[in-house]
């Protein structure tokens, strides 16, 4: 899974929060997040994914472009 991981970070501000949030509101530790982040999302879970479009209210498109960009 190819993540971009600059409109993530873009869309995670434009909701006005941080990864410290979301990682609260995705229920792991934000230290994973951070690391899974800085590696570039390759290891996010499709749990995870899920819960972060939940909690940054992604369309199915900013899903797609964020998390798959490499596949579409």
């Amino acid at each position: 899974m190819a993540v971009d991981i600059q409109k993530l970070k873009g869309r995670i501000v434009e909701k006005s929060k941080n990864v410290n949030d979301v990682a609260k509101e995705i229920g792991i530790d934000k230290s994973t997040l951070y690391r899974k982040i800085k590696a570039g999302g390759v290891s996010l879970t499709v749990k995870e994914v899920n819960a972060i479009a939940k909690c940054l209210q992604l369309s199915y498109d900013d899903v797609r472009t964020i998390f798959f960009k490499d596949v579409f």
